[in-house]
This record gives C-alpha cells, sequence and structure tokens, in this order.
C-alpha cells in the first residue's frame, strides 16, 4: 500500500484544489491492519448501527477490498461497531471502516484482520431502530466523503479523494 505522506507529497496540486482532502487527526486505530485503502461505501446513522450491520452481512464479492465509512454524527455515546461486526467484516472482504462515532469489544477487533478507526470506545450498545442513509454524501472531521471516493488511512492519517491515486 502507498503510504499517506507519500501520496501527499507526489500531489500538492491536489491537496491545493481539495480534490485531495485529509480529515482532521481525531482517529484511534483498532484492527491488525494498521493501514487499508479502497473504493469508499458510506452510510449516515446516529446511535443505532442496524444499517452498518447490513452493509457487512452482504456477501463477501459484493464490497471485497472496499471502506465502510460511518458518519455516526459524532456521537460518543455508543458504538457503532463491536468485535461480532469487525468479524463479518473481516469474513466478507472489507478493507477497512472509519467511523465517526465509537467502536466497542476493543480486543476483539483488535484481534481481527481489518483496518478500524474510530473516535475512540464506548461499552453501550447502539439502538437497534434501522433508521439512517446509505451511499450518501457525509462531512466530518473537516472532509466531504462521496459514496465512490477513494480512500487510504494508515498511522499518518486518512485520505480521500475521488479517483485512486499513486505515487
Amino acid at each position: 500500500m502507498v503510504a499517506t505522506t507519500d501520496i501527499c507529497d507526489a500531489n500538492p496540486s491536489l491537496l491545493k484544489t481539495g480534490e485531495l482532502r485529509v480529515l482532521l487527526p481525531l482517529f484511534q486505530s483498532y484492527g491488525k491492519r494498521r493501514a487499508f485503502h479502497g473504493p469508499v461505501v458510506t452510510v449516515k446513522v446516529f446511535e443505532d448501527n442496524v444499517l452498518v450491520r447490513q452493509f457487512l452481512e452482504e456477501e463477501k464479492a459484493a464490497h471485497r477490498g472496499e471502506v465502510l465509512v460511518v458518519d455516526g454524527g459524532g456521537s460518543r455515546w455508543c458504538a457503532l461497531l463491536g468485535g461480532n461486526l469487525a468479524q463479518l467484516a473481516q469474513d466478507n472482504g472489507w478493507a477497512g471502516i472509519v467511523v465517526n462515532g465509537c467502536v466497542r469489544d476493543v480486543d476483539e477487533i483488535n484481534e481481527c484482520d481489518i483496518g478500524v478507526k474510530a473516535l475512540g470506545p464506548s461499552p453501550v450498545k447502539s439502538q437497534k431502530k434501522g433508521e439512517g442513509e446509505k451511499h450518501v454524501t457525509v462531512h466530518f472531521a473537516g472532509a466531504v466523503i462521496n459514496d465512490g471516493d477513494w480512500l487510504w488511512a494508515d498511522s499518518d492519517g486518512i485520505l480521500v479523494s475521488p479517483s485512486q491515486l499513486g505515487c
């Protein structure tokens, strides 16, 4: 995988125009994969992870190598991802998950071969109402993220672009 630092160094004009966006450094890393990248699938929810589960349960071929971006409104009250969902994500071929919200079952997530970035942990489980939106543009951590964008995440940060980039 190409490092986020190398992508930034090789694409200064895209940084200047905003075609390459850098998320604010608000996220903690979980899971065995410290670096991941892929096309983005978005979901917007608030303290309810039913739609998150629906995406992660889909067949392996449906989202192989993709990154699920969950805009949880920045809530730190409850977790939108736990150990069981992280295991589903690993088993179904997701590259990683970025959560603008919290996770729980941190020790279980850290045993999964998947990359997860989230604001932090919360022991409280989410509601199960099924409310939210799939495949929508989300805005958090100072960046706009569209369904279908490309995302790169590693120890240095998280980047988003409308197209796949290299160095």
